[in-house]
């Protein structure tokens, strides 16, 4: 079909529909062009050709990305299946069905204690990983422009682009070596006077980030406050801050998937137990709509089994 076709003038040209589904399902012209291998140009006009041919609003074209509407997410989802089926005959024979590597992209330290040596006896068998490590918007961006198939996120994904499950809960605890936690003595959530307080406002507190994110949240759910204790340490490395604290080192607030076999040895002590713990939901995020390959299926599902054991 050409660009300038009438509405309703003969079948749509299947070139435009998986150029309009790269677009519905990144989110953007810039990333969906990225994904075809085209120029933005080329899917901006094939995009404009199809919304003429069809006589209706595909997308709204935002300064960043582009907003599907109720149309275009009524056309992704008949479209979506048949492309993709097509799309795995063409490579049948190319030996790339079934044998590409499943890209994969979470927080470093839970992909290293809970993720990857889950997926060990599928790496054994045969699976190939493409690993990448980052913050969770970074990521998510990466998985709506089409770069990782799969993304444990520590935040909700937003928007229609992309599904994400429930995967496991993480509970963060208020740890520190046995020198500092001798120091300051048994401590009780809820029940800690200004002067305790206070003395644990002069330990040096290892953050990941100079706002204190993990932190803050921890004060204002335990101690109903605001954290203004500024970082003595920042390092974005979760593990490397609970070596830090162990060695004497100061405080941090880490997740108890990460410092559960210190705390066992007495390497990292617990300062408080509060009864309700502040916990934070861990998403698997994939691309909606999109077919998935055998070895993708089987990262996804095992994931999800697995989960519920942490």
């Amino acid at each position: 079909m050409s660009e300038g076709a009438a509405e309703g003038s003969g079948p749509v040209d299947l070139g435009l529909l998986r150029t309009f589904l790269a677009v519905h399902r990144t989110g953007s012209f810039t990333s969906a062009a990225r994904v075809l291998g085209l120029a933005q140009p080329t899917v901006t006009g094939q995009v404009r050709a199809l919304e003429d041919h069809l006589g209706r609003q595909l997308f709204e074209r935002l300064p960043r990305g582009a907003a599907a509407t109720a149309v275009a997410d009524e056309l992704a989802a008949e479209v979506a299946g048949p492309l993709d089926a097509l799309a795995a005959v063409a490579e049948r024979g190319t030996g790339r069905e079934g044998d590409e590597p499943v890209r994969l992209a979470g927080p470093a330290e839970l992909l290293g204690e809970r993720v990857l040596p889950e997926l060990a006896p599928l790496v054994a068998d045969g699976l190939r990983l493409r690993v990448t490590t980052g913050l969770a918007d970074e990521l998510l961006e990466g998985l709506r422009a089409g770069r990782f198939d799969l993304v444990v996120s520590a935040i909700r994904p937003r928007g229609r682009t992309i599904a994400a499950t429930a995967l496991a809960d993480e509970e963060f605890v208020l740890v520190a070596g046995p020198a500092w936690a001798e120091r300051l003595g048994e401590l009780t959530a809820g029940e800690l006077t200004p002067g305790e307080l206070g003395a644990l406002a002069e330990v040096p507190l290892l953050t990941y980030a100079e706002d204190l994110p993990i932190a803050r949240r921890y004060w204002r759910h335990v101690f109903g406050r605001r954290l203004n204790t500024p970082a003595a340490v920042v390092m974005p490395d979760l593990r490397a801050q609970a070596g830090a604290v162990a060695a004497g080192a100061g405080i941090a607030v880490l997740p108890r998937y990460l410092c559960a076999g210190a705390l066992a040895s007495g390497d990292l002590i617990a300062l408080l137990d509060p009864p309700d713990p502040p916990i934070n939901t861990l998403f698997l995020a994939e691309r909606a709509g999109t077919s998935q390959s055998p070895h993708l299926t089987r990262v996804r599902d095992r994931l999800l089994r697995a989960a519920r054991a942490w």
